[in-house]
């Protein structure tokens, strides 16, 4: 239910929001809107405001939305009111009706973005976990435990890293980019710093999954090995181990943190899934004090097609968290900045799908929506506004995509009639929907494909 509720609030708002954009517009351009709605189909609820010749509506469908102007091209215009009906404004107005519902999109997107820069977030501390071994992160001299205190691309000047998530979407803009990120990396105990450079040009990457993390080789931030609830009949109890062990080494390996701990228990998994249990490992805990050695024996287990191996416990305590918070106007800007990256990052992600370089599996539909806005509320208020942000510059900039049937597409037609001085034909228009609709209803049976798809793996 929580789920559902979520999902008709988050389109309400950003439906309500984008058509409000192009009403708002449309009458400070001096034409006359009939209807506006929230919703398609059989309006659920009716009014009007006093003196206005508008009527507000919510429909049954609560998909989509729209505003109906006066317009010739649909029905007789009285000619006392021709004055005010869309089709005989300038191109000028035309274009700016047209464009401010994806830029009241954007506009909400710098304004929830900023509201949560005021309000401060909780982020993990940007304490870098052991890296991955092989990856970019080992090979750049990472360790374990270093504090990310500064970043930039190559060519850029150092900015403060606030957070660990600060530091992943830096570390995503530049693989999907190809930009290398330098890190000035520091330590609780020392005021020296060091500078290492992560070749994020080399990835060659189409997408930001878990893949770019596990070749980056930085997924998680430091957390203390630290064992958390046992579960009852699982591999760590039946060893002996307790909610409270702090883990020094296994098999004689020092034991950096929690990261590293899971990624020992993982690759203990045999090659084939005949034994119920991986190799017997040697490991030294520290229980209130006093040193012990256990001989754990994980289970292993099928998961998805993989053979993995689990001790039936939480490993790692939680990390270390700090409050992140801006002032005004940095909060504003900030705000802004964000919407910037995140239009520009989806912008290239669509271009990447467009010529085949990024899979169209990164396409996602009204399920994946659905999902995500339950999750994102049962998170706190912060969380939410922070997905409806990303949603909201989403749906700005594919409304701003030159496709007949969005807004983008109208557009495109009036830079036509300004190059040239005259409108689309009537023939070429209808042809150009057409092929829009097309193109729309293709993409939207890939995104419901793999919102399925999703769901059911």
């Amino acid at each position: 239910m929580l789920t559902l509720i979520s999902f008709v609030v988050t389109l309400g708002i950003l439906i309500a929001v984008h058509e409000y954009g192009h009403y708002r517009v449309a009458v400070a351009c001096g034409i006359k809107v009939l209807k506006f709605s929230i919703g398609f189909g059989k309006p659920v609820y009716t009014w009007r405001l006093k003196n206005k010749p508008t009527e507000f509506a919510i429909g049954m469908l609560p998909l989509g939305g729209y505003v109906k102007m006066l317009d010739e091209r649909e029905a007789p215009v009285d000619p006392a009111e021709r004055h005010l009906a869309f089709n005989t404004q300038p191109l000028k107005s035309r274009a700016a009706v047209v464009a401010a519902g994806p830029a009241a999109n954007l506009l909400l997107a710098i304004l929830l973005y900023a509201i949560v820069n005021w309000s401060g977030l909780q982020e993990p501390r940007a304490v870098l976990a052991s890296p991955v071994a092989g990856s970019l992160a080992e090979q750049a001299g990472l360790r374990g435990e270093e504090v990310v205190q500064q970043a930039a691309f190559e060519g850029d000047p150092l900015e403060t890293v606030r957070s660990f998530e600060d530091l992943r979407w830096r570390l995503t803009q530049g693989a999907l980019d190809g930009r290398d990120l330098t890190l000035v990396l520091g330590d609780d105990s020392s005021t020296t710093s060091r500078t290492v450079l992560l070749a994020l040009s080399k990835l060659d990457t189409p997408e930001a999954d878990a893949r770019l993390f596990q070749k980056i080789g930085i997924l998680s931030p430091w957390t203390r090995p630290v064992i958390g609830e046992v579960m009852a009949g699982g591999a760590a109890e039946k060893s002996g181990l307790r909610a409270g062990d702090l883990v020094k080494r296994v098999d004689g390996r020092v034991i950096v943190d929690g990261q590293q701990l899971r990624e020992t228990i993982r690759n203990s998994a045999p090659a084939s899934a005949g034994n119920t249990a991986a190799a017997p490992q040697r490991w030294e805990v520290l229980r209130s004090g006093q040193a012990l050695v256990l001989q754990v024996s994980p289970q292993v287990k099928q998961e998805q097609g993989a053979i993995v191996a689990r001790i039936g416990a939480y490993v790692g305590e939680p990390p270390e968290f700090v409050t992140v918070r801006y002032g005004p106007l940095d909060g504003l800007w900030q705000g802004a900045v964000r919407t910037w990256e995140v239009s520009l990052l989806t912008l290239k992600m669509m271009g990447k799908m467009v010529i085949g370089e990024a899979s169209l599996k990164n396409l996602s539909g009204p399920l994946t929506i659905a999902d995500y806005a339950g999750k994102s509320v049962s998170m706190g208020w912060s969380s939410y506004l922070l997905f409806l942000a990303l949603i909201s510059v989403s749906l700005g900039v594919l409304n701003l995509l030159p496709l007949p049937v969005l807004d983008g597409g109208h557009l495109m037609y009036y830079l036509w009639e300004g190059i040239t001085g005259r409108s689309v034909s009537d023939v070429w228009m209808d042809r150009l929907q057409r092929g829009g609709v097309a193109i729309l209803l293709g993409m939207m049976s890939v995104a419901l494909f793999n919102d399925v798809a999703r769901l059911l793996g």
